[in-house]
């Protein structure tokens, strides 16, 4: 079978298109004969070598969520599964490739009228957004500003926080158009990457969601209301500054709260349950899943390129 390697940390000219043995299921696996397979941030920032301290070495196949038909399981799964439509998450690589392998229980069944490019665009982009606004402890009325809003995760955050019946849902992105996009799928007010807007704006939010994190996310403490929120739920732009609690603690007495969120703290039958429910929304027109462009598996270099040229709007999708 066909599959993307990082072959050398770096530029996306790093990615090389390979041949390997087509896989067989392990214990607790099955394999799916992949449809689409999600671009990410997180495998923009894999490739690049920022999270090589974690434990990720050249020779990785990025990719976290694929979905397709179930071709072959383990002795040890279900067979029913086989000729089934089905997203899965692969973990943390294992995506860019013709034939995956994933945990049984972390497949979930598609509906017949939900594409495998909607399927991961929404997969795990849903379910981080429902579960980034529940760990703020968000509720109906509350207003809500998403920091960088034009990627899957800010595009989900954006729906469920309008959906959630938010007072407002401000966004931060980089043009006016995308800002008329977004405000399309529900947002109320656009700002520029900074936080400032060039009209009429709430001063401060109840809840911040934080895709990009980096240097500029302290200034968001100041954004937001006594008792508010900010929860990072990614880190597109790098780490935030080593002090950046400081922010904190000189705003003390409005008495802010930070933390951070992964989809990796959630049981996995939860995750289903969301994630099944979103899907069967998306496949009755209640949410809309993004894809900014659909291209060949053998040009996942391009599909970085994009990446890291910021021109991304929702996700990129690959196809064998």
């Amino acid at each position: 079978m066909k599959a993307v390697v990082i072959r050398a940390f770096g530029g996306p000219e790093g990615l090389a298109v390979v041949d390997l043995p087509a896989p067989a299921p392990t214990a607790g696996q099955v394999v799916i004969t992949t449809e689409a397979t999600g671009v990410s941030g997180a495998d923009a920032l894999i490739r690049s070598g920022a999270l090589a301290e974690y434990g990720f070495r050249e020779g990785h196949i990025p990719g976290s969520e694929v979905a397709g038909t179930v071709t072959s399981v383990a002795d040890d799964v279900d067979a029913s599964w086989i000729g089934r439509r089905v997203w899965a998450f692969t973990g943390t690589g294992g995506g860019y490739v013709e034939q995956a392998t994933a945990p049984a229980a972390e497949i979930v069944a598609l509906p017949d009228d939900l594409s495998a490019a909607d399927a991961v665009t929404l997969g795990s982009s849903g379910a981080v957004a429902h579960f980034g606004l529940a760990h703020a402890h968000f509720t109906a009325g509350e207003s809500v500003l998403v920091r960088g809003a034009a990627g899957s995760i800010g595009i989900m955050t954006v729906q469920l926080a309008a959906r959630g019946g938010a007072g407002a849902v401000a966004v931060t992105t980089s043009s006016a158009e995308r800002g008329k996009r977004l405000r399309e799928l529900g947002a109320t007010h656009v700002l520029d990457r900074s936080g400032a807007s060039d009209g009429p704006a709430p001063e401060s939010y109840d809840v911040v969601i934080d895709i990009v994190a980096g240097e500029h996310m302290p200034s968001f403490f100041d954004r937001l209301s006594p008792n508010g929120r900010l929860v990072a739920v990614g880190a597109v732009g790098g780490q935030p500054p080593a002090d950046f609690g400081t922010r904190l603690m000189a705003a003390f007495r409005k008495s802010l709260s930070f933390a951070t969120f992964s989809a990796a703290t959630v049981a996995a039958s939860e995750l289903r349950t969301v994630r099944t429910a979103q899907f069967a929304a998306a496949a009755r027109g209640e949410l809309r899943a993004v894809v900014h462009d659909r291209l060949p598996l053998e040009q996942a270099a391009r599909a970085h390129e994009l990446m890291d040229a910021g021109e991304v709007f929702g996700r990129i999708v690959l196809t064998p």
